[in-house]
């Protein structure tokens, strides 16, 4: 069964091969996909070609769906996965990319049975069996001049692991070597102080938006350990701690340094 399926990902990889100077221009808008590790840098690009393979990319709202765009967000789709595997994101297959934010109409019930209508702008949407929906220009902003810790990618696909069990509520399902109290003392205790910061207005790493409930922080904690690490790390040590242990990475460690 290994022999099958190493042959299959060999023929998915050379139906999908991305030229070296279109990698090369990726890694350059994106710094962080850069790793120390020359091992790590090729499974990044294989897993990039697989993924590419396995998920259907539809543009909608007149995007020109280009080999830059298909590559510069299956790369940063595959960056929280590189130790944990492509199969993390088989209950889904489309993704589908708009050029610019879009607007969902809402609908929410409150506490007297009130039914309210709203319109929220959207960077991204995953929804539980996708497809994940992604604004364009929101992924370019998370490149080489990005400010702060944003990522919509690696925001949308946090949300895809986390809704593996079927639940969207910050627990992602986790290793055995991970004990589920830990996980969640650790997220709980840190989603409290970030939202009492929040409330007291003071500037936080972390996107504000994170203090929508535990699913919004665990995806922008998610954001920021795999594009500013470091800042993380000093700022919330048991967060990148277990976040760590989770993702198998310590991109703090794996990044290389730059100016």
């Amino acid at each position: 069964m290994a022999r099958w399926r190493a042959l299959a990902e060999a023929r998915a990889v050379a139906r999908r091969p991305i030229p070296d100077d279109l990698w090369k221009r990726t890694r350059i808008r994106y710094p962080f996909l850069q790793r120390r590790d020359p091992a790590d840098e090729a499974t990044l690009r294989r897993m990039t070609s697989l993924f590419l393979d396995r998920k259907e990319f539809t543009a909608a709202g007149g995007l020109r769906l280009t080999d830059d765009v298909a590559v510069a967000i299956a790369a940063q789709a595959c960056l929280p996965v590189l130790r944990l595997g492509l199969e993390r994101y088989d209950g889904f297959v489309g993704i589908v990319v708009h050029p610019h934010a879009v607007r969902a109409r809402r609908q929410v019930i409150d506490e007297d049975g009130i039914q309210h209508e709203y319109d929220e702008e959207l960077a991204g949407e995953a929804m539980e069996g996708g497809p994940v929906m992604l604004s364009w220009h929101d992924v370019r902003q998370a490149g080489r001049d990005a400010v702060g810790a944003y990522n919509v990618v690696i925001h949308e696909f946090a949300h895809v692991l986390d809704m593996a069990d079927g639940l969207s509520d910050g627990v992602p399902p986790l290793p055995a070597d991970l004990p589920r109290q830990r996980w969640l003392q650790t997220l709980q205790s840190e989603f409290v102080a970030f939202c009492q910061r929040v409330e007291a207005e003071e500037h936080t790493l972390l996107d504000p938006y994170g203090a929508q409930g535990e699913d919004e922080f665990f995806a922008v904690a998610s954001e920021a350990f795999f594009v500013a690490p470091q800042p993380l790390k000093d700022e919330h040590p048991a967060l990148y701690g277990v976040f760590s242990q989770f993702y198998r990475q310590d991109p703090a460690s794996d990044m290389p340094n730059r100016r």
